[in-house]
């Protein structure tokens, strides 16, 4: 039997594009084509500042985690861009696995922190961040509520840009999107 949990290598990111697609396309958000990803994971995974964690055989499940260094510590900040399990692996403890493996992963890469942005209806991942830990609130329980925000960078008229992948590089059309 595999291990449940891995780390993902370059020659694993058509399996990472197509659990990122799949995801996006799971919740009715725009997303490239599972090709594209695959090829802008492989240029993010070469790059170091990008770790991704595959659960299953299939595989299943992943975990995104992005690094960078800290203002407040000599260690890193880590946070986790992408959670994602597979419908019929959900409820069989591949989140939780994925979530451990990838605490263990930024406290081995020195992260001092890790960061998580979720949707406020999102129960299911919320109690399972909890659970591990992990808080929206300043200074302990009663503390006031943290807020993420975040802001669309492209001007209002312009189409978000999307990933098309060639094969030296990865270049940037609206197209893909649409």
């Amino acid at each position: 039997m595999a291990r449940l949990v891995r780390l993902a290598g370059s020659d694993d990111a058509d399996a990472v594009g197509r659990l990122l697609h799949d995801f996006n396309r799971e919740f009715n958000e725009p997303t490239p084509a599972a090709t594209a990803l695959a090829g802008r994971m492989r240029q993010l995974l070469n790059g170091g500042d990008t770790l991704v964690l595959l659960a299953g055989d299939g595989p299943d499940g992943l975990a995104v985690l992005r690094f960078r260094a800290a203002i407040w510590s000599t260690g890193q900040e880590c946070y986790l861009a992408e959670l994602y399990v597979t419908p019929a692996r959900r409820g069989q403890g591949l989140g939780r696995a994925l979530m451990e493996a990838a605490l263990d992963e930024a406290r081995k890469r020195g992260a001092d922190t890790m960061d998580i942005g979720v949707d406020e209806p999102d129960h299911v991942a919320r109690h399972l961040y909890e659970s591990l830990g992990f808080t929206n609130r300043t200074g302990g329980p009663d503390g006031p509520v943290m807020f993420v925000y975040e802001r669309e960078l492209l001007s209002h008229d312009s189409v978000p840009r999307a990933l098309v992948a060639s094969p030296n590089r990865t270049t940037m059309h609206p197209a893909e999107i649409r």
